[in-house]
Order: structure tokens, then C-alpha cells, then sequence
């Protein structure tokens, strides 16, 4: 992680490009969810809105491919701040309890405190 990497993640202020594309250092929950989820959500809503205006589905699509990716890194992310690997996400394959347990893991508990193997504490 280069130094401006390291300061970005430490003080909480990393750009929404580097929570979307990267898989390196730790966002806590409030940049999970302000920085990913909720926009994510908006441009799903938007695409939706294009597809039935349009009746295809084309939008849709495009938008979910990129949220694989979009969504793998910002949950390694948040795995990284609770002092897990990015891996750790595969829990999701576990029917209906996997991804209850992802949800909880990523979006309500809190990350662990102080620097950890994976970066700085974004909240310090």
C-alpha cells in the first residue's frame, strides 16, 4: 500500500473509485454504506427505470456485471477491517444463513480497532 493509499484509508476519506475497484486497505461502516451501497443502489434504480422504459434489459445487465466486481471489493474491504481476508466472503455460498451472516459481517459490526494486518483503522 503506497503512502497516500495508507492516509487515504486511514482518515476515512477514500475516494469512491478506490472502494469500488480496489481490494487493498479497510473501509469501516459508514463508507460501506455511504460509499457503496447507497449509491450502488441508485444506479440500479436508474437502471431498472431504463430497462422498463426501454423494455430490454440491457442496463440491468451491464450494471449487475460491474457489481460483481464492485461488490467483491468493497466487501474485502470491509472483511479487511474486521480482520478478515477478502475470502471470507465465499460464506455467502452457504444457503440462507451465508448471506445473513455476510450482511451482518459487513454492514453492522464494527471493525477491529486499531491498525491491523490489512492497513490503518479508517475510523483513526
Amino acid at each position: 500500500m503506497t503512502e497516500s493509499t495508507a492516509s487515504a484509508v486511514g482518515n476515512g476519506d477514500m475516494p469512491i473509485s478506490q472502494v469500488w475497484f480496489s481490494f487493498e486497505g479497510r473501509i469501516g461502516r459508514q463508507t460501506y454504506w455511504l460509499k457503496y451501497f447507497l449509491p450502488w443502489l441508485a444506479i440500479n434504480i436508474v437502471a431498472a427505470v431504463i430497462d422498463g422504459m426501454t423494455g430490454g434489459l440491457v442496463a440491468g445487465l451491464l450494471v449487475g456485471l460491474v457489481g460483481i466486481w464492485v461488490g467483491i471489493a468493497a466487501g474485502a474491504k470491509r472483511c479487511h477491517d474486521r480482520d478478515r481476508t477478502g475470502w471470507f466472503q465465499l460464506i455467502v455460498l452457504i444457503p440462507i444463513i451465508g448471506a445473513i451472516w455476510l450482511l451482518i459481517e459487513l454492514g453492522f459490526l464494527k471493525g477491529s480497532e486499531g491498525e491491523n494486518r490489512f492497513g490503518p483503522d479508517p475510523l483513526a
